[in-house]
């Protein structure tokens, strides 16, 4: 079972998700729910849900089937586009019609498993992913070149190349909510204006193919960037 019948399931991801959805275009209609969607991506992708396994087994399984720590990564990064495909693909077969649950369902699937993708990556390049810090720099990677921005308007200076360098900042929670709710509204905005315009346009089973071709190539952008923002922990560095 995939996340996407978990999602079938338990309509209450999908209902937030489109809350949130709802907030990005109107930032005053709905307060919190993209704070409230983002927790629970970071939860359901670091932790898993069910079958659904989080970003510790998934760097676990990957480490035992390919040893080696890069080539584990490789694992991981060909799973979560593979994964992603698969989800652009199933949640765009109906095109138009099936638009109001689809694109709820399609951003959450796709943003847990690329937050599990990160996770896992950093999982496996030496960093503790319940530290409060390397979880707001998983989140950041996802939105890749906006989270200069996001960090300079919470008044945060990374000095680093690498995001990962937000763990030796000791960062206060208010800081850690206000960077993580930025960075929610920005991947609901982005992916929900590129969702809806796919579906807008899409026709079924066509569309199921550009869908795939659309998240696989997010995921792949998205697995690119969180091996260059988690460099390798080096034996006694603090992650």
């Amino acid at each position: 079972m995939g996340l996407f019948d978990l999602l079938k399931r338990n309509k209450s991801d999908a209902d937030v998700t489109r809350s949130a959805l709802d907030e990005a275009r109107d930032p005053g209609e709905n307060p919190g729910a993209i704070t409230a969607l983002i927790q629970r991506i970071l939860d359901v992708g670091l932790h898993g849900a069910g079958p659904f396994p989080g970003a510790d087994k998934v760097a676990g399984t990957a480490s035992k089937k390919k040893g080696e720590s890069e080539q584990a990564i490789d694992f991981v990064a060909r799973s979560a586009i593979r994964d992603a495909a698969g989800g652009g693909f199933v949640t765009s077969l109906g095109g138009f019609v099936t638009m109001p649950v689809a694109v709820p369902a399609n951003v959450f699937e796709f943003y847990v498993i690329a937050t599990r993708a990160v996770g896992a990556i950093a999982k496996l390049r030496g960093y503790d992913i319940t530290d409060p810090s390397i979880r707001t720099a998983i989140l950041l990677t996802l939105v890749g070149a906006k989270s200069d921005d996001i960090l300079a308007k919470a008044g945060v200076n990374v000095a680093s190349h690498s995001i990962s360098s937000l763990a030796t900042k000791n960062l206060p929670r208010a800081a850690i909510m206000m960077i993580n709710k930025a960075v929610g509204f920005q991947l609901i905005k982005s992916l929900g204006e590129k969702t809806l315009t796919r579906f807008g346009k899409a026709v079924p089973v066509l569309g199921g193919g550009f869908g795939a071709v659309v998240d696989g190539a997010m995921m792949s952008t998205i697995v690119k960037q969180a091996r260059v923002e988690f460099p390798a922990v080096v034996p006694g560095q603090s992650s």
